[in-house]
């Protein structure tokens, strides 16, 4: 099922857990296919015109553990492992990779929701010493929306991992390009520590601030932009042409910082580390703010 939040000039479109993308990457609650401020769409996409198979991401999916699953290596090949936010998935190799099509046995959810306000909730079993009670809610504002999120460790095992949203981001349906300009409130170190992938050189950086001279026809990434320091989690994106910007503030320090983009979409990706003890629980927010520049 799609659930629209709608508060003022914001429309917020949503699939539902059991609605819409189903595969074992991209967290299943509250799943922001779309954003409209104004009739001007933000949301874009990871490929053109994808095959049902594929799970690609779009709008403002977020994960859990993209390097790190809950469980992974503490079990053997055949036996089943925690993907936050989705369910269990089936071990069918020693390497975990984000991209593969594990087995799954979905999460039942709870779902409260009313027109600016949404929750959604649920319980893990217990497998291998790991379990969880997850609650995603999700509030708009008067030119955005929040994110809250809650994990609470069940098992008798730390849960570490990390979680990040994705952000695939197009502004008024205009490619990557040109118009857009994408700031940080720290210095940006590419090529430090991590990857930097820059096809053709179409990305500039800048102090704390990224532009492009052209769109990109290949897909570029930079991880850990923010080099080894942990830095105030925040960016945001000005789109000169449609004259909107959008901006992301998490409520935690962060030590990645990477970016993901192509034609489609540019993606600022902030990661937060979680680590939770047993019978201890772990919170933190995401803020979405949009306005016209």
């Amino acid at each position: 099922m799609t659930h629209l939040l709608n508060f003022n000039s914001l429309e917020v479109l949503l699939d539902l857990p059991i609605k819409g993308y189903n595969h074992p990457r991209f967290d299943w609650t509250g799943k922001i296919i779309d954003v409209k401020y104004k009739g001007i769409s933000l949301a874009g996409y990871e490929k053109d015109d994808p095959k049902p198979d594929e799970y690609v991401g779009r709008g403002f999916y977020n994960e859990f553990g993209i390097e790190r699953a809950v469980g992974f290596h503490d079990c053997g090949v055949g036996d089943w492992f925690h993907k936050i936010g989705i369910g269990l998935l089936k071990k069918d190799g020693e390497v975990y990779a984000f991209h593969h099509p594990y087995e799954i046995k979905p999460l039942e959810f709870q779902v409260q929701k009313s027109d600016t306000h949404l929750i959604i909730d649920a319980m893990s079993p217990i497998i291998n010493g790991y379990g969880y009670k997850y609650e995603k809610e999700l509030i708009l504002t008067e030119n955005g929306w929040e994110v809250h999120y809650k994990l609470d460790n069940t098992g008798s095992k730390i849960i570490e991992t990390d979680e990040y949203n994705h952000n695939f981001i197009m502004i008024g349906e205009e490619e990557i390009g040109r118009d857009y300009i994408l700031k940080f409130p720290f210095p940006l170190q590419p090529g430090i520590k991590g990857e930097a992938l820059n096809p053709k050189d179409v990305i500039e950086i800048n102090d704390n601030e990224i532009k492009l001279f052209d769109k990109p026809d290949s897909p570029f990434f930079y991880s850990f932009l923010n080099g080894e320091d942990l830095v105030d989690a925040e960016w945001k994106l000005l789109n000169l042409k449609t004259g909107i910007g959008i901006t992301e503030k998490g409520s935690f320090l962060t030590s990645k910082v990477n970016l993901w983009g192509w034609k489609g979409a540019i993606s600022p990706e902030l990661f937060i580390k979680i680590k939770v003890e047993p019978g201890e629980s772990m919170s933190w927010n995401r803020k979405f703010s949009i306005f016209e520049i």
